[in-house]
């Protein structure tokens, strides 16, 4: 993923899978918070079959790496699938949910 380097990213949401035994979510949290920019995570499961687990993972903070934090949550072994929700700029602004 190529972004530009001056973009201030707030909030990421990932998509992110990883095997029953290991990693535990504890380490995943852990390899987040040493990321530069990062100030709080959030890891929620969302699905869990025999082999797997999958989570929802949210980090925010300043300037989040985000680069960075891609490699310390697959550094750990779980994979990252999807970037699904990503806040940029100043503030975070809230999600509104449209009514047809």
């Amino acid at each position: 993923m190529i972004w530009s380097l001056d973009m201030n990213v707030r909030r990421i949401v990932l998509d992110v899978d990883k095997a029953i035994a290991r990693p535990g979510i504890p380490e995943i949290a852990q390899s987040m918070e040493s990321v530069v920019g990062v100030e709080a995570v959030n890891i929620t499961v969302t699905e869990i079959d025999i082999e797997t687990v999958g989570m929802v993972i949210t980090a925010e903070g300043t300037n989040i790496d985000h680069e960075a934090l891609i490699r310390a949550i697959e550094g750990t072994g779980a994979v990252v699938h999807s970037i699904d929700e990503l806040a940029i700029g100043n503030r975070i602004v809230g999600y509104v949910r449209r009514v047809r």
